[in-house]
């Protein structure tokens, strides 16, 4: 029986709850009445992915495990603000943690513990089983078009920053959803995909002029989603009539596409990196509302975002315009604004985020920071950046390697000297599962 005047305290994911979660639990339970430190989506994605299940279903979960006497929110992997506030008498944890990226919150709890004479109990690791492993083999099984649909806001509400890269075809979504980066305690990982016109018209051999139709847009969205499970943010240019863009909304909310960003410039699309070389024209601030209003009312479901990019800058309309453009959209229904730049310091940047900290009803940031690529995301977040899409790179360093690899075999009348620019033909067979 438990002693009823001792208290435990127990942290944990339960993203998947597994046999080694119950035995943690049942042990606990042992030593007095149990309070499992529920990691909240923030704090799990401060250190890795997502959880699959948001906050409140994993909560539901657990409190209906046999013996766990309440739940409370752990905000961050610091376990120290909770055993604080709640000075367990134990806390219960597997003995994995003793070495690896969480050794140091282990001694941060010891050290904690000594001040009120609380206990560090450390059951030996269920082996054979991991939430890591297990989210692994759930990914390669793949997802659905509701599970991949509403996971762009829970990233956006969980993390700093949301990262996303550009994929213009099923190989290069590959990239985006296993690309990661590890050294010591840091790991970094892309959240999302971008589909943009650009890289999607280039890579077909068309101008990026909005000449590329719906349906040949779609055949790339499908490849993309075949392979991979990560949130896409479709580029939907000026999202062409009202219309036409309520159907385009509803289609791409049908397969799980998380949202789509449209332009405030009319007329033929000039792409906004050309700058003043082109002449960007804008479009009305009443039309482009009655767009995003439109959109908002065709979608079904409350998770689909309508992102609203401001052209204001790249048309040297100015800050002015721009603020008065983002209030305006937001008003009518913008679930993000992302304001563009084709300049090459921050300095318009900077000051555009200043005057909108100001407006009374803001919706998340969205930066393109391609010609201001000097910029860092942890700068992006002191801001007020709340995404960072990565909008063309994949596509701009494929070019130049295939074009060397070219040419190397024309020069030299055979492969050998491009070999080393290239995977091997086993590994290349090796990106695909059969």
């Amino acid at each position: 029986m438990p002693n009823s005047n001792k208290t435990v305290y127990v942290g944990m994911s339960a993203d998947l709850i597994h046999p080694g979660h119950i035995n943690i639990i049942d042990i606990a339970r042992g030593y007095g009445e149990v309070t499992v430190g529920l990691l909240t989506d923030s704090a799990i994605a401060s250190y890795k992915r997502l959880p699959s299940l948001p906050f409140e279903h994993r909560k539901t979960i657990v409190e209906n495990v046999k013996g766990v006497s309440r739940v409370v929110a752990q905000e961050t992997l610091d376990y120290v603000p909770n055993l604080k506030r709640l000075k367990p008498d134990f806390v219960v944890h597997g003995d994995d943690w003793k070495t690896g990226p969480q050794k140091q919150t282990r001694d941060q709890v010891i050290e904690i513990l000594r001040q009120w004479g609380g206990e560090l109990i450390e059951p030996k690791y269920t082996e054979g089983l991991s939430s890591t492993a297990l989210n692994k083999a759930v990914k390669e099984v793949g997802t659905t078009p509701g599970a991949r649909l509403g996971r762009l806001r829970r990233l956006v509400a969980a993390k700093p920053i949301v990262r996303v890269l550009e994929a213009h075809n099923a190989l290069s979504g590959l990239i985006v959803e296993h690309s990661s980066y590890h050294e010591n305690d840091h790991s970094a990982e892309f959240d999302a995909i971008w589909l943009s016109s650009l890289t999607d018209s280039t890579a077909k051999g068309r101008p990026d002029t909005e000449y590329i139709d719906r349906t040949s847009r779609a055949q790339t969205i499908n490849e993309i989603l075949d392979v991979t499970t990560k949130p896409i943010i479709y580029d939907g240019d000026t999202g062409g009539a009202t219309e036409h863009f309520t159907k385009t909304v509803c289609s791409l909310e049908r397969v799980g596409v998380s949202a789509i960003i449209i332009e405030d410039k009319q007329g033929l699309k000039q792409n906004s990196l050309y700058g003043i070389e082109r002449e960007q024209v804008l479009e009305e601030k009443e039309v482009m509302c009655r767009k995003i209003h439109a959109g908002k009312q065709a979608q079904v479901t409350e998770d689909f975002m309508i992102i609203a990019r401001l052209e204001s800058l790249i048309a040297k309309q100015g800050v002015d315009d721009a603020i008065e453009r983002a209030q305006a959209y937001i008003e009518a229904g913008a679930d993000a604004v992302m304001i563009h730049s084709c300049e090459s310091t921050t300095t318009e940047i900077t000051e555009f985020c200043q005057r909108y900290e100001e407006l009374t009803i803001k919706v998340p940031l969205v930066a393109v920071p391609t010609s201001y690529n000097q910029i860092y995301e942890s700068e992006l977040i002191e801001l007020g950046f709340s995404v960072v899409i990565y909008a063309n790179h994949l596509l701009r360093s494929a070019y130049p390697a295939m074009l060397n690899t070219a040419e190397s075999i024309l020069k030299h009348g055979r492969s050998a000297e491009a070999e080393s620019r290239c995977i091997s033909a086993k590994e290349i067979l090796g990106l695909i599962k059969d």
